[in-house]
């Protein structure tokens, strides 16, 4: 038995050879909604089936076998279903390993730098402090004062001479005193426009008065020329000084303010056969620290003449004291000479 699939006629086709084209046999021909048990009937036989899976699965364990069976079953399902998840991870990160690696040379510039600048803070915050202890050694002076950077310091050994960055511009004058927060640093020899150069006091041309703090003893403090100590020569053998007594400025001269720290006395030498001692004091100055220096203005400045540079008064007595009168028979033998 065929089945006629009607088709319209093509024009100049006869209709019996479209008879046996268009046909196909009824055994062969599969139905698009076959007939079987309604849809309702079935849902209720799989709903019926999984809450009798359900509550055999609670009320004991006879459904765990099954259970392992499946889940063994369906594990190269699983793992095929996180394939491609676990793909996608391994090509990321072979697609970031450039990025990390940049940025971990970011990362290696950016803690140098942060460290640079700890490092920068930290210097800041000295020099902080060192500035706040200058303005409160200001506050005593209860004069006129500038702070001046140190800009370089004399490589000699036997001179000890720092540059500063003020100058006449400023108002610095030549003598003006130089001090910081521990005491007195030295006087200023030398001024530019826009700079000066001060000498400190531990150099060997440099001479300052002082008196002992606890009784008053007024002498002079010389530079060694070491770097370290003064020297207080020719003290009277008899003396009160002691190690430890603080030596200030007498402010004789005007050139610097009285009543400063200067020094400590470290030690007492008394030579054999001689009726002087000599002491030697460390400074109160931090002559090797810091970047900053006080200076300090007088009420009224030295003259000229006195600006002028002289020898300490102690090698003024010693030029003196060696120099020899001529007899009175040579100054008679010279009277004579005739004159030519």
């Amino acid at each position: 038995m065929l089945w006629w699939i009607w088709a319209p006629q093509a024009p100049g086709v006869s209709r019996g050879s479209d008879r046996f084209l268009n046909t196909i046999a009824e055994a062969s021909r599969k139905p698009l909604f076959p007939r079987g048990p309604a849809l309702g009937l079935k849902f209720l036989l799989f709903a019926a089936l999984s809450i009798a899976l359900m509550v055999a699965d609670t009320h004991g364990e006879r459904l765990q076998p099954l259970r392992q069976w499946a889940s063994w079953a369906l594990q190269p399902v699983l793992w095929a279903a996180d394939l491609p998840r676990e793909v996608a991870e391994l090509a990321q990160h072979f697609r970031s390993r450039e990025s990390l690696i940049a940025e971990n040379e970011k990362l290696k510039r950016q803690q140098l730098e942060l460290q640079g600048r700890l490092l920068r803070m930290e210097s800041l915050e000295a020099e902080n402090e060192r500035i706040r202890a200058l303005l409160a050694s200001a506050t005593t002076l209860d004069r006129r004062v500038l702070i001046a950077e140190i800009l370089a310091i004399d490589q000699d050994p036997y001179r000890h001479q720092i540059v500063l960055n003020k100058g006449s511009r400023d108002g610095v004058y030549k003598g003006q005193a130089l001090v910081d927060a521990g005491g007195i640093l030295g006087q200023v020899i030398q001024v530019n426009p826009s700079t000066s150069v001060a000498l400190l006091i531990t150099d060997p041309d440099h001479g300052i008065p002082v008196e002992v703090n606890r009784t008053g003893l007024q002498t002079v403090a010389l530079g060694r020329g070491d770097g370290q100590a003064l020297s207080l020569p020719y003290l009277p053998g008899n003396a009160d000084v002691k190690v430890g007594d603080l030596l200030v400025s007498s402010g004789l001269g005007g050139r610097f303010p009285a009543g400063y720290p200067v020094a400590t006395v470290h030690e007492l030498r008394h030579p054999a056969g001689e009726s002087f001692m000599e002491a030697i004091a460390y400074p109160t100055a931090r002559l090797d620290q810091g970047r900053q220096a006080l200076l300090v203005w007088n009420e009224r400045p030295p003259p000229a003449a006195e600006l002028a540079p002289q020898p300490p008064p102690v090698a003024q007595a010693k030029a003196k004291a060696k120099a020899k009168p001529r007899s009175p028979a040579r100054a008679k033998e010279t009277s004579r000479e005739p004159r030519r």
